[in-house]
C-alpha cells in the first residue's frame, strides 16, 4: 500500500542525540519535547518518502516494562504505537532487552502484510539487518535515518547503511528543534522551570525545638550560603540529609500565619506511603478525626473509578507534579462533607498517611517512584505531594474567593 511506515529505536535516537548536544550518550543529559519530536518524524518521513504516514512505532525499554511518564505521554498521540522491552541494570549500567527482537518482529510483519511501501528505519543496530533485507525481498523500500554523530564518525552498522535503499541523516539543527541539552557541566541550555513549591518544602527551616545549639549554628551557616548564592543569582541544591527536613520536623510545620501542629507526646512521625503516626503501646495511632477523613477509594463510585482510568490512559501525561494535581481535584469534587478540609489544611505539609499512601500507590501507575540508580526517587515523592497541595490550596481559595471575583 502506498503508505510509509516510521520505526524508531528510541535508545539509539536520545542517546546520540545526547552524545551530540551534551557529549554524552545519557538521556539524563538531554530534555526532549516530544510533540516536536514526533510532528518533525512525519513532516520528514511524509517529505522523505512522498506518501501519507500510516504511523510510528517508538520502540523502548522500562524497568519491569512499566510505562514511564513520556512513555504515557507518546501512547496517546495520533499515529503513535509505544513497544516496550526491559530495561535490566547489570554491573552499574542500564541496558535495554528485547527491543531489537521487537523492532525486528514488526519490521518483517509489516513487510509480509504489504502494510506499507516505504518503511524509514531509525536505529544504528547491525542485528536488524536481516529483517531489512527480508523487507526488501518483500518489496518495501527501506529507509535509514542516522542522527549526525559527535565525533564525526559513523554511530551505524556499516552493513545496515550498505543495505538500505536510501539514508539520511538528522542533523543538528533538525534534532535541536526539538531535543536541547540541560545545564549540567557547563553545557549552556534554559534550565526547567522551577517548582517553587517543592522548593518551599525541601528549603523549610526546622522548628527550634528539634535542634541542638551546634546543630541550630550549622543550619544558619546553611541558610546564609543559600542566600548568598542566591544573592549571587546561582541555585544551590540544598545537601540532603541537613538541608531537608526530616518527617519529624516537617510536623510541626504549618501554613504561614498557623501555630505548628503538635504531635502527640508518645508517638513518632514517618512520612512514607503506609506509615502515619507510628504506635507506642496505649497511644492512638492518629487523632479521630483525622482517621476517620475519607479516602478517594471510599468517594468513589464504579462508574466514576471506570471514569478516572480513562482519563489516566488518555489525558494524565504522568508528571509526579500534574499527578497529585489530579489526586486532589478528584479528592476534593467527591468529598461530600467539606469540614474535612480545614482539618486536612491544618495538617499542611503532612497529609494523613491513608490518603498519603493512596496517593502514592495511585503516582506508582504511572511509573513514578520506581527504583532509580537503585534509590527510591524522593524528589519524585515531594513533587507529587507538592502537587496535591497546590490543587487543595487552588480549590480552597476559589470556594472562598468573592463573588465576581
Amino acid at each position: 500500500m502506498d503508505r510509509c511506515i516510521v520505526l524508531v529505536d528510541a535508545g539509539y535516537l536520545l542517546g546520540a542525540a545526547a552524545s551530540l548536544l551534551a557529549g554524552e550518550p545519557s538521556r539524563s543529559r538531554i530534555t526532549v519535547d516530544h510533540t516536536a519530536l514526533i510532528q518533525g518524524l512525519r513532516d520528514r518521513a511524509e517529505s522523505d518518502t512522498e506518501r501519507p504516514l500510516l504511523r510510528i512505532y517508538w520502540f523502548d525499554g522500562a524497568p519491569d516494562r512499566v510505562p514511564q511518564p513520556e512513555h504515557r505521554r507518546l501512547r496517546v498521540m495520533p499515529r503513535v504505537t509505544v513497544r516496550l522491552g526491559a530495561l535490566t541494570r547489570s554491573d552499574g549500567r542500564w541496558a535495554q532487552k528485547g527491543v531489537d527482537a521487537a523492532m525486528h518482529a514488526e519490521l518483517t510483519e509489516l513487510a509480509r502484510n504489504r502494510a506499507c511501501s516505504d518503511i524509514v528505519l531509525v536505529t544504528g543496530d547491525g542485528d536488524l539487518l536481516p529483517g531489512m533485507m527480508a523487507a526488501k525481498e518483500h518489496g518495501v523500500a527501506v529507509h535509514l535515518w542516522a542522527v549526525q554523530a559527535a565525533d564525526g564518525d559513523y554511530n551505524q552498522s556499516e552493513d545496515l547503511v550498505a543495505e538500505a535503499d536510501e539514508r539520511r541523516v538528522l542533523d543538528r539543527t533538525w534534532i535541536t528543534k526539538a531535543v536541547r541539552a540541560k545545564e549540567i557541566g557547563g553545557i549552556c541550555a534554559p534550565p526547567p522551570a522551577p517548582r517553587p513549591e517543592i522548593a518551599a518544602i525541601l528549603s523549610a527551616p526546622l522548628p527550634e525545638s528539634a535542634l541542638s545549639s551546634g546543630e541550630r549554628s550549622a543550619e544558619e551557616s546553611e541558610h546564609a550560603a543559600a542566600s548568598a548564592a542566591s544573592e549571587n543569582g546561582t541555585q544551590e541544591r540544598v545537601p540532603a540529609p541537613k538541608g531537608v527536613p526530616t518527617p519529624k520536623d516537617l510536623a510541626a510545620l504549618r501554613a504561614p500565619g498557623v501555630q505548628p501542629a503538635q504531635p502527640p507526646q508518645t508517638a513518632t512521625l514517618r512520612w512514607s506511603s503506609d506509615k502515619g503516626w507510628v504506635d507506642r503501646p496505649g497511644v492512638t495511632s492518629e487523632p479521630p478525626e483525622i482517621a476517620t477523613m475519607p479516602t478517594l477509594a471510599q468517594l468513589t463510585t464504579a462508574e466514576q473509578r471506570w471514569a478516572d482510568r480513562e482519563e489516566d490512559i488518555t489525558t494524565v501525561g504522568g508528571d509526579p507534579f500534574e499527578v497529585g494535581q489530579v489526586f486532589a481535584r478528584r479528592w476534593m469534587e467527591r468529598l461530600g462533607d467539606q469540614g474535612h478540609v480545614p482539618k486536612l489544611s491544618g495538617m499542611y505539609p503532612r497529609i494523613p498517611h491513608r490518603i498519603d499512601g493512596e496517593l502514592l500507590r495511585y503516582a506508582a501507575r504511572f511509573g513514578l517512584l520506581a527504583h532509580k540508580d537503585d534509590q527510591i526517587d524522593e524528589h519524585d515523592r515531594y513533587a507529587i505531594r507538592a502537587g496535591f497541595w497546590r490543587e487543595i490550596d487552588a480549590r480552597t481559595a476559589a470556594e472562598h474567593a468573592p463573588a465576581g471575583e
